[in-house]
């Protein structure tokens, strides 16, 4: 039965290609009609592909980011003395590494960070590109900017492990190479440099709201897969005119919890609490080097982690001249 349905099930409805509202084109390129289905991806989403719309913003989006992509493709190639199998058994580890530290925020030499900054440049322009599209393409729709602004918190902190952090510590070496586990590397580096980034309040703000934003997104989509069998997936409906899904799903909040969001303010608990992920997160890295240098003793300082009893001699510190 269709309105049977189960975290396995999913029916799938096939129409007509909807092509969508004219919005005014106001750019140069204009927006293709082209459209197909694919059963597969109904399994996850609406099965309808296209029609594209990419303008202006986001031809120079996609032009600027294959740049910066194959510029850090081919250095990691040419890392391997362009042998495509090492290349291939490496790339999780290869790197294209930002200057080092005696360039300061000069212009290095192109195979000593040079590479690394333009690669950086070009994937920021294309990032703030594609944000502007998002921005201009949810107002000519007529919708909220709600997703721009989404996008825009994830850029912060893009721009504060690359940009705003090393230009207030004065060395584009402070900034993340490119690479998977290099990246992983540096991030684990630079926590125990600076006395373990778990007692850095804004990290763990930031870890409150990941874990939170998980948890809403878990309960808000499993409550209306389960109020789907009684139309609980056209919230838009429900929020106007509530109906047996929305009560249903009350009810089992109330039951649950005490008390339920709405159709609508689920999504909104959700957004800030995503939003807020990368926001406090950046706020606790462009901290980290400029004010605070050592986050465990800073927690001591101010009664955030008690101090360790002193259980073995004192070591050396061989900064010090073997002093303890």
């Amino acid at each position: 039965m269709p309105e049977y349905q189960n975290i396995f099930t999913r029916v799938q409805v096939r129409a007509p290609a909807h092509l969508g509202t004219a919005p005014e084109v106001d750019e140069i390129f204009e927006r293709e009609n082209l459209t197909t289905f694919s059963y597969w991806i109904g399994k996850f989403g609406n099965a309808q592909i296209g029609p594209i719309y990419l303008g202006t913003w986001g031809v120079i989006s996609l032009l600027f980011g294959i740049a910066a992509f194959e510029i850090i493709g081919l250095n990691m190639w040419a890392s391997v003395d362009w042998d495509p199998v090492q290349f291939i058994r490496q790339l999780f580890w290869l790197a294209l590494e930002p200057p080092s530290a005696e360039y300061g925020l000069a212009f290095p030499p192109m195979n000593e960070g040079g590479w690394w900054l333009i690669a950086g440049l070009f994937l920021t322009i294309s990032i703030i590109a594609w944000w502007i599209r998002l921005y201009t393409r949810a107002r000519t729709l007529g919708l909220g900017t709600h997703v721009a602004w989404a996008f825009a918190a994830a850029i912060w902190l893009f721009l504060v492990l690359g940009f705003f952090r090393p230009l207030l510590m004065g060395s584009w070496s402070e900034a993340v190479p490119f690479g998977v586990f290099p990246h992983l590397d540096w991030t684990a580096a630079f926590s125990m440099r600076y006395g373990n980034l778990f007692y850095n309040p804004f990290h763990m703000l930031s870890i409150v709201f990941l874990y939170g934003s998980v948890l809403l997104f878990a309960m808000h989509g499993a409550t209306i897969l389960a109020v789907s069998r009684y139309g609980g997936d056209r919230e838009l409906e429900q929020i106007t005119d509530r109906g047996t899904a929305s009560e249903r799903a009350a009810l089992f909040w109330r039951w649950t919890m005490g008390f339920n969001a709405t159709m609508e303010s689920i999504h909104r608990w959700a957004w800030w609490f995503a939003v807020l992920t990368p926001l406090t997160g950046g706020i606790g890295i462009l901290l980290t080097g400029t004010v605070v240098d050592n986050w465990y003793l800073w927690g001591v300082n101010h009664g955030l982690v008690p101090t360790y009893p002193e259980v073995w001699p004192p070591v050396a510190d061989p900064a010090s001249g073997g002093a303890p």
